[in-house]
């Protein structure tokens, strides 16, 4: 398994949850690919830790979707899989949508000011053919909503499901199907201003839907023994 060329360096407090971090962003990234074969000694090696918090993390991962064992012979990175990403999509759009729904009656000008921003800043990345740019800028947008509607579940659930779909999102934040974002971000917009939470729910649960065409575009990969 070659592991990601960039040093990672982890905090003795955090080990735990820094390994799995590191991990689930070197997967959602594409570092690490999907039927890759993870080797203990090498994430050792990589991360700097002991073999405990390498073996917590990829329990977590398991239990997340990213990653397969088979007990006693391997660990691999999980294929796309267009069912399983379908599924953690229709949850993300639930959840977006109510944080939106949540939100609209208590947003500041402030916080539209910062969704205009996160969507010019879209913009601007999709111009350059920035995928993660992109994709930092459309994280950016939707956390105004979940971050003012206060509703910790919101975010929890949406810590579990958006790693498995965030493989599907890169595709679409590199090709010209990332475009239609920006106008439907400016829609939200349009619809949380005038305070129209419904309106502006049905359009952010809309967005998020249509991922369900690359979704489609999954590729299984079949682990090597």
């Amino acid at each position: 398994m070659p592991v990601p060329r960039r040093q990672c360096q982890l905090a003795r407090t955090l080990l735990r949850d820094g390994a799995y971090t590191a991990l689930r962003e070197a997967i959602v990234s594409g570092e690490l690919a999907p039927g890759e074969r993870l080797n203990e000694a090498e994430l050792v090696a990589w991360l700097g830790v002991s073999r405990t918090p390498i073996r917590e993390a990829l329990m977590r991962l398991e239990r997340t979707g990213l990653v397969h064992t088979k007990p006693g012979k391997y660990t691999v990175v999980s294929p796309l899989d267009a069912r399983q990403t379908r599924s953690a999509q229709s949850v993300a759009a639930a959840m977006h949508e109510l944080a939106v729904r949540e939100a609209v009656p208590v947003l500041s000008q402030a916080e539209l000011d910062a969704m205009r921003s996160a969507n010019g800043r879209l913009v601007e990345a999709l111009g350059r053919n920035e995928a993660e740019a992109a994709l930092q800028a459309d994280d950016d947008f939707h956390d105004v909503a979940v971050t003012a509607c206060a509703n910790p579940m919101v975010r929890s659930v949406l810590e579990q499901v958006t790693p498995l779909i965030r493989r599907v999102e890169r595709l679409r934040f590199s090709s010209l199907a990332g475009r239609g974002s920006v106008k439907v971000h400016d829609d939200i917009i349009e619809k949380c201003a005038s305070g129209n939470a419904e309106d502006a729910a049905a359009a952010t649960r809309a967005n998020w839907q249509t991922l369900e065409g690359l979704a489609e575009l999954a590729v299984g990969v079949e682990p090597s023994e």
